[in-house]
C-alpha cells in the first residue's frame, strides 16, 4: 500500500507559491496558472475543459480531480485561501487564452471596471444570457482572480473572455453601445439586431465621453435613484440583447 505524502505546512515554499498566485495578477500571468477554490468551482472548470495542473486538499476534503493531489495542513490551507472560511479543495489550473471568432455577434465590454465582484457578476450575466463573449479593456480587474471567479459562479470558465481596447473592438466591426443614466434610446426600444458590443463603464466614472461610442441607451427609472449599479444595469442590457437576438432582432417595446 502506497504511503500518503506529508501535508504541506505553511512554511513550505510551495504554499508561498500558491499564495502568490492567489493574490497577485502578475504571478498568475507569469506562471500561466490560476488558483480555484472550492469543489464546485473546480468542477465547473473541469466541465468547461480547463486543464487542472494539481489539486490540493485540506483536512476534511476529498479529492475531486483525477490528477495529482497534494494534502495541506489546516494552517497551510488558511494561508493560501482568500476567504475567511476556506473550503478544503484548491486547484491550480492552467490559464487559457481566448480569441474572438468571426461568427461572434453579441458581446459585453467591461471598460475599466475596478471591482472584481462586479466583473464576475457581469460575466455570469453575459454567460447566462447567452452572449458570445466578454471583452475586457486594459485596466479592468483581473477576470481570473479568486474573487472574480467566485462572483461569476464559474461562468468565467464557460464564456470566452478577451482583452481588447475599445478602438480595437470598433475596428473589428462592432457597434459600440453604452449605457447612460440621462440620455439615449430607452433600452427596450433600441434596435439590437446589429453586431453589438454593449459597453459597461467604470463604477465611478462610467464610459469615457471621448471614446468611440456609436449609440447610447438608457434604462428609464421611476424612483429616486440616479442610476443602477453597473452589474444590475449590465444584466438588464445583456438579457435585452439576448431576447432581441432570439426574436430575430425585433425591439422589446410593447
Amino acid at each position: 500500500m502506497l504511503s500518503q505524502p506529508e501535508p504541506l505546512s505553511p512554511r513550505n515554499s510551495r504554499v508561498k507559491h500558491l499564495r502568490d498566485i492567489a493574490r497577485s495578477r502578475a504571478s498568475r500571468e507569469s506562471e500561466g496558472a490560476v488558483l480555484v477554490e472550492g469543489a464546485t468551482l473546480i468542477a465547473e472548470a473541469l466541465a468547461a475543459g480547463w486543464d487542472v495542473l494539481e489539486e490540493f486538499v485540506g483536512p476534511g476534503g476529498e479529492q475531486v480531480t483525477a490528477g495529482v493531489c497534494t494534502p495541506l495542513t489546516a494552517a497551510a490551507l488558511e494561508r493560501v485561501a482568500t476567504t475567511t472560511e476556506p473550503q478544503p479543495n484548491l486547484a491550480l489550473i492552467a490559464r487559457r487564452q481566448s480569441e474572438l471568432t468571426s461568427d461572434v455577434r453579441s458581446v459585453m465590454v467591461l471598460d475599466g471596471l475596478g471591482d472584481p465582484g462586479n466583473v464576475g457578476t457581469l460575466i455570469r450575466s453575459a454567460e447566462a444570457a447567452g452572449l458570445d463573449a466578454v471583452i475586457c479593456t486594459p485596466g479592468t480587474a483581473d477576470v481570473l482572480s479568486p474573487k472574480t471567479i467566485r462572483s461569476s459562479a464559474g461562468a468565467v470558465f464557460h464564456v470566452p473572455v478577451v482583452e481588447m481596447s475599445l478602438d480595437d473592438v470598433a475596428e473589428v466591426g462592432f457597434l459600440l453601445v453604452a449605457t447612460s443614466s440621462h440620455r439615449g434610446t430607452p433600452y427596450r426600444s433600441f434596435d439590437w439586431s446589429q453586431k453589438i458590443a454593449v459597453v459597461m463603464g467604470n463604477e465611478a466614472h462610467g464610459v469615457d465621453e471621448d471614446s468611440k461610442i456609436s449609440e447610447w441607451v438608457q434604462i428609464p427609472q421611476r424612483g429616486r435613484s440616479e442610476s443602477l449599479n453597473v452589474a444590475m444595469a449590465g444584466t438588464l442590457i445583456a438579457f435585452a440583447l439576448a431576447e432581441s437576438v432570439a426574436g430575430g432582432g425585433e425591439t422589446l417595446a410593447r
